[in-house]
């Protein structure tokens, strides 16, 4: 079974948004080999989520125990086979923090724009990737896949690509959150789940 390796998401505070898509992948990737991990540019750390991403998060059954905000360093970025951002600036900022991210960080619109129509198993049976170790992780293959499609597509405006900070708002700024999120995820997970699992 070819592990999907390390997926690291970032957000500003690392109390909302990528709590929030770190809890979600690590529900809808269960049974993988995968490790879901998050940080912040400006990590609130040692916080809990937010209580309402906390809400949007038991409204769909993920688990949001143990959690702790960190700050993002360049070892995350460096340890990570894919990065998924909130924002373009995200993406920037952690581009700055670790350059050789650049390859393997998306904000999470735009990774989905780029794998909603890529073929991810002829990619995986290619001669590259043959060439390349089996235990090579799905999410840095995902990764390569991704970055070699960036031509391909229209790149979405920072309106389009970031996902709204819910941060000190009420509840419907969360519902916002959560929704744009859900948009997203159906296609990114199935782009993470290795072929034939």
């Amino acid at each position: 079974m070819r592990p999907v390796g390390r997926v690291l998401v970032i957000c500003t505070g690392n109390v909302c948004r990528s709590p929030y898509l770190e809890r979600r992948l690590r529900q809808l990737l269960a049974g993988q080999d995968v490790h879901v991990e998050s940080a912040g540019t400006r990590a609130l750390v040692g916080a809990d989520i937010e209580p309402g991403s906390v809400a949007a998060l038991e409204a769909v059954g993920s688990d949001t125990a143990g959690f702790a905000s960190r700050q993002l360093t360049p070892s995350l970025l460096a340890a990570a086979d894919i990065v998924v951002t909130a924002t373009q600036k995200h993406r920037a900022d952690a581009v700055a923090l670790h350059p050789r991210a650049l390859r393997k960080t998306f904000t999470l619109g735009e990774l989905a724009d780029l794998v909603r129509d890529a073929d991810l198993a002829g990619a995986a049976a290619g001669p590259e990737v043959a060439a390349a170790e089996h235990d090579t992780p799905w999410a840095a293959i995902v990764a390569e896949v991704a970055r070699g499609r960036r031509g391909l597509h229209p790149a979405r405006t920072a309106a389009e690509s970031d996902i709204p900070d819910p941060y000190g708002r009420g509840s419907a700024a969360y519902d916002l959150m959560s929704t744009e999120i859900e948009a997203q995820l159906p296609v990114v997970v199935a782009a993470l789940t290795p072929p034939g699992h």
